[in-house]
């Protein structure tokens, strides 16, 4: 490598007639379009950097300043579009080049700085100690105070940005002399693009360790001169930088490490006087922030001064949010006490600081009549929530004249009140509440989050007294905060005493209650029977609260069952809600109880037996049965039951029951009934009675072994034909390709079910009704369904077809139905016409690809990009949500692919931010937030288009998608930031 006049390699001749015309006409005529025709000669080849710089010769020793800067600007907009071009000895020739022009006329600033910006770009290939000279340069020879916005913004860029990220070893080694060149390229700014820059760069030096020395006042006093921010965005501000965001980082500068304790807390103790409650509120959330990082010595000569501000805004406050942050902050500033370590010698901070806290407040919960006993009981609760010590020594202090006060029976519910800041040593008084017959509502929500703990303390008698009551409560609370509390409670109570809860009878109390009707007079006022069944509702909560152990469930749902026997006979009135909420309990009931052998057989010999039996007999209308345990049959779906769908819906009982079975148990009469599942999925107008009996079509098709899967069809409504010998299949179009059949939907259904039956087994025959579904989507009519069940094919369900039901299910069904069929689609979208029928294929391989594990998604998407991002621009919001849910989490680790695609996939997402969907806005919101993470340098170029793209959502009508929006936006402001990425 030879000098600046040197020529790489000599293998290359440069067109130096070509290249003298164009330095002419940027630097004389002024033609700003000819950097461009460099830049793109020293990509193509045709002469080098060094050769540029040899060019401009005359230019850069001209006597002309403006000439000269002319001539360094150039040669920056050339680096600034092939700076991947140089090598390290040109990348080292050229910043010695820039440095030497900082001493140059003022004017040629601007141009170094740009130059200087781009090659700070190559940061993985600067020469070792570039870092270190370019910023000896920029701190003696710019003066950045006198210097224009954009200039200090470069210099702080190139200075404290880039190389704060990448050399912070080299830079680290100048020690406190690198903080104290920030703080002087600081001092007095008041631009907020730059300020916001600033803080940014001041948190990273603290953050990274960077060594502050002796300047360490000098920093804090450069940045918390700003504090606390008093900053108003100016109209239609096109920078969109916000209060907020200063504030933010600002706090996190100034919370940043505890060398700035005894700067910072007398700070904020003298803006605590402001009378601005912007300035209190920013103050005391800086106060939060900062005792996180100290210890107990970091505070303690400081502690009566934090005090007695903190006391004031909580007593004087005229501010919520004041008071709020004022109680938080001493929450924060009583954890740091609690968590020191204390040395023999030193003082215990915690103790002296409990000391003044109880002076002040304790003597006013003993005056009620009082207007400061409710900041005190504030100011105490929001210490007991510090730490478990802080409360054992509060709850010490005051709870026996509490106590003592409660038992005079004065100011019940005010005392009360004021016990809410403990939640520690409680029992005694909890239960001394329930006793007192002018208990109110209030208590039960005040001790709601206690009661767990409390029962794990109790004496028998003590249980005995909170069951009795809990259970009073239960019957005569009519306020329905204060009655779920009950319920949660009881549940509590059970999980820990369930003995207590059999031997007390509890499941009786209420079962009279079911069993009744209300008296006579109060059948004609609807408020009383209203009430009625109101309690009847809180009981059968109750019921299910406490059955969470197989001794009470054998109690309990007998008491449910024969809710649901007295609704059927009409022996006694409940109304819907009360019978919907019996089946909720009993499904409650199954879901939290312990699984043991005694529930089990519960289940199997009484509850599931009688539950059939029930629904039976509503189907049938009231025919008899003589033994619940014979009439399974009766689920059978026949000729005779007609087309009524309070019979045939039937079918879906009758689906839970076989499908759910083992492989290796044999249905009885299994061919006579997959032909009457056949006939009703293909003639039942109900949809719940066809969709059901489809999927039990298919869940016993599923587990059929092989050489014995038969298709079968009837009554010349077939669909499927088969030979048994090779298990080939063949489709029969009869109701599938009459597009005036009645049945067609159902025809449709059984085909689907059956598909995913034998696809989750791997059958062959599944290939033919593949190819079926395939040139549906292509159908007018079902054409739209036929593109959702592709949803159906890839997802689980509860009820049939998974392994808990014994289903025949085999590993990776999903990725082999993918790998065989993808083709097809891409084959079929672009056979397709324009509209709805291209919208159906998109749709299908979204909802394929959506289903598919995230690896795979990685490696399948290159080769179905186009399609995806096609299928954004769809108009059908269905695809566009489960597109973008398909994008989201191959967001978070991009492949190559879509990182080349990344243009079109910025204008896509940026356009649905303004889909009439929610949803569509949410998610289209978190990828563009996913996008921020991508490589620096890929998605800057992008970073101002979205940033007023974000600005809309900002102002969304939904509460969710302004949240997303912000969140989006933070990361995009801060992307190629020292404070960012």
């Amino acid at each position: 490598m030879r000098g600046v006049g040197g020529v790489r390699g000599g293998t290359m001749a440069a067109d130096s007639t070509l290249l003298l015309s164009l330095v002419e006409e940027f630097v004389s005529g002024l033609q700003d379009s000819k950097a461009k025709d460099a830049a793109k000669g020293v990509k193509d080849g045709q002469f080098t950097v060094l050769q540029l710089v040899e060019a401009l010769g005359l230019s850069l020793t001209s006597s002309q300043a403006p000439t000269r800067a002319r001539g360094v600007q150039l040669l920056s907009e050339v680096l600034k579009e092939c700076y991947g071009e140089l090598t390290e000895r040109e990348v080292e020739v050229l910043i010695a080049f820039y440095e030497n022009r900082l001493k140059d006329h003022y004017v040629i600033t601007p141009p170094v700085l740009q130059g200087l910006r781009a090659l700070v770009s190559l940061c993985t290939t600067l020469p070792p100690g570039s870092a270190v000279s370019m910023l000896r340069s920029l701190f003696q020879d710019v003066h950045v105070q006198g210097a224009y916005v954009y200039l200090r913004c470069l210099v702080k860029l190139i200075s404290n940005g880039v190389l704060l990220l990448y050399f912070p070893t080299e830079l680290k080694g100048l020690g406190a002399d690198f903080v104290f060149g920030f703080v002087q390229s600081m001092d007095g700014e008041r631009d907020p693009r730059n300020l916001l820059l600033a803080f940014q760069i001041a948190k990273s030096i603290i953050h990274r360790g960077y060594d502050l020395g002796k300047f360490t006042e000098e920093l804090f006093e450069v940045t918390s001169c700003y504090f606390p921010i008093d900053f108003t965005p100016p109209p239609n501000d096109p920078h969109g930088i916000t209060k907020e965001e200063l504030i933010q980082e600002l706090r996190g500068v100034l919370t940043g490490t505890p060398k700035f304790a005894e700067f910072l807390l007398p700070l904020i103790i003298e803006k605590l006087d402001s009378d601005v409650p912007s300035a209190k509120l920013d103050s005391l959330q800086t106060l939060t922030a900062c005792v996180s990082q100290y210890e107990h010595k970091d505070l303690a000569e400081f502690l009566e001064g934090l005090w007695a501000s903190l006391r004031r805004e909580v007593f004087q406050t005229s501010s919520e949010n004041v008071e709020s942050a004022g109680l938080a902050a001493l929450t924060a500033l009583t954890s740091c006490l609690s968590r020191s370590v204390l040395n023999s010698d030193s003082e215990d901070s915690l103790s002296s600081f409990l000391d003044l806290i109880l002076k002040d407040c304790k003597h006013h919960l003993c005056e009620p009549d009082l207007k400061l006993v409710w900041p005190s009981a504030k100011l105490l609760q929001a210490t007991c929530c510090a730490s478990n010590r802080a409360s054992h020594i509060v709850t010490a202090a005051v709870m026996p004249s509490l106590i003592d006060q409660y038992n005079s029976r004065t100011q019940v519910r005010t005392t009360t009140d004021i016990l809410m800041f403990t939640e520690f040593h409680m029992s005694t008084f909890f239960f001394s509440i329930l006793s007192f017959q002018r208990i109110t509502k209030y208590t039960s929500r005040t001790f709601k989050p206690s009661f767990s703990q409390a029962f794990g303390l109790l004496l028998d008698s003590d249980i005995e007294l909170a069951i009795d009551h809990l259970t009073r409560l239960l019957l005569i609370e009519e306020d329905g905060r204060v009655s779920a509390a009950v319920v949660e409670c009881a549940g509590a109570l059970a999980e820990l005493h369930p003995a207590f809860i059999i031997c007390m009878n509890i499941p009786d109390k209420p079962c009279r209650l079911f069993c009744s009707e209300p008296m006579a007079q109060d059948l004609t006022e609807p408020s009383k029977q209203h009430s009625h069944h109101a309690m009847r509702q809180r009981c059968l909560s109750a019921l299910a609260a406490v059955s969470k152990q197989s001794s009470v469930v054998q109690d309990s749902t007998p008491v449910l069952l024969e809710v649901l026997s007295s609704a059927h006979t009409g022996s006694v009135s409940f109304s819907v809600d009360e019978v919907v909420l019996a089946c909720h309990s009993l499904q409650r009931i199954a879901e939290q109880v312990e699984d043991e052998e005694e529930t089990g057989r519960c289940f199997h010999d009484v509850i599931i037996p009688r539950l059939l039996s029930l629904a039976l007999q509503a189907a049938l209308q009231g025919e008899q049965l003589t033994n619940s345990n014979d009439h399974i049959l009766l689920f059978y779906p026949s000729k005779q039951q007609g087309d009524s769908w309070s019979q045939s819906q039937m079918v879906c009982l009758l689906m839970g029951c076989v499908c759910s079975l083992p492989r290796s148990v044999e249905v009885p009469q299994i061919d006579q009934l997959l032909s009457a599942l056949e006939e009703m999925s293909c003639t039942c107008s109900h949809q719940l009675s066809y969709t059901s009996a489809a999927k039990c079509f298919a869940g016993l098709v599923n587990k059929r072994p092989p050489g014995q899967l038969v298709l079968l069809h009837s009554c010349q409504k077939a669909i499927f034909v088969s030979n048994s010998r090779d298990e080939s299949c063949s489709l029969i179009v009869i109701e599938l390709d009459s597009t005036s059949s009645s049945v067609r939907i159902q025809a449709f259904t059984l085909m689907i079910w059956v598909a995913k039956a034998l696809l989750l087994r791997y059958h062959p025959l599944f290939k033919t009704l593949t190819d079926k579904l395939f040139s549906l989507l292509d159908d007018t009519d079902l054409g739209p369904m036929a593109a959702d069940s592709f949803s159906l094919l890839m997802s689980d369900f509860t009820d049939v077809l998974n392994r808990s039901c014994h289903a025949d299910v085999r590993i990776m069904y999903r990725q082999r139905f993918f790998s065989e069929n993808s083709a097809k689609l891409v084959q079929g979208f672009n056979a397709a016409t324009q509209g709805k029928k291209k919208s159906n294929y998109l749709k299908a391989l979204s909802n394929i690809v959506n289903k598919l594990p995230k690896q795979v998604q990685v490696t399948e998407l290159p080769a179905l990009l186009s399609l995806l991002l096609e299928a954004l621009t769809c108009p059908d919001q269905g695809v566009q949500l489960s597109t973008l849910s398909c994008l989201e989490p191959v967001l978070i680790n991009p492949p190559p692919a879509l990182i080349q695609q990344l243009e079109a996939l910025v204008n896509r997402l940026l356009a649905l931010l303004c889909s009439p969907a929610m949803n569509v806005r949410i998610v289209s919101l978190r990828c563009i937030h996913a996008l921020s993470s991508f490589p620096v340098h890929e998605v800057l170029p992008f970073r101002a288009r979205v940033l007023r793209a974000l600005a809309k959502p900002l102002d969304d009508k939904k509460r969710l998608v302004r949240s997303e929006a912000v969140q989006a936006r933070g990361e995009w402001f801060l992307l190629g930031s020292p404070g960012g990425r």
